[in-house]
């Protein structure tokens, strides 16, 4: 493999697998579809309760994260004195903005992963069955676990907003799936 790229032929181009007799163009080719470990994984059409967990857990945590910094942030604004320097306001906002953004994130981050489990947990105990009666029952009970040290009533009425916002969740989803082309 005498290639060069000189007119005076001193040098050739390198190529590690010249002796080797490897097809290099299908050398990098990688599978599209998804791999298994186990038949039966193929065959379910939902997420793990591990996927679950981490999807629900961290998009939660994200989630709470930039609603807590944008709320700190507008808190931070608001509290600036008139006798400030910049520095110090600017301080003011990136304190009360990181306080407010780990606070939230940290909370809806425990509500996903308590969702994800709850979810999994019902789906297994219904047999498999993953529709919205599982995610509306995973939705109250979150609210309620969540809310529990805040007495029974706090609870009930957290279970309630929970079960009616992952009712609105999964009927949103099936909504945007029906009538939104993607």
């Amino acid at each position: 493999m005498e290639n060069s790229s000189s007119p005076d032929k001193k040098f050739r181009q390198y190529h590690p697998y010249q002796e080797l007799n490897v097809p290099i163009k299908t050398l990098y080719n990688l599978p599209t579809s998804p791999e298994f470990l186990f038949q039966e994984e193929s065959l379910a059409q939902r997420r793990s309760w591990g996927e679950n967990l981490q999807y629900y857990t961290g998009s939660g945590y994200l989630v709470g994260a930039v609603l807590g910094a944008a709320k700190g942030t507008a808190e931070g604004i608001k509290a600036a004195e008139a006798g400030d320097s910049a520095k110090l306001r600017v301080n003011r906002v990136l304190n009360s903005g990181g306080q407010t953004g780990r606070r939230f994130g940290n909370s809806l981050g425990v509500m996903g992963l308590i969702f994800a489990g709850l979810e999994s947990g019902v789906t297994h105990l219904r047999g498999g069955s993953d529709d919205v009666l599982s995610s509306v029952l995973a939705g109250l009970g979150t609210g309620a676990i969540y809310k529990a040290a805040a007495g029974p009533r706090s609870a009930a009425f957290a279970g309630a907003i929970g079960g009616l916002a992952a009712g609105a969740a999964v009927a949103g989803k099936q909504a945007m799936k029906r009538y939104v082309p993607i």
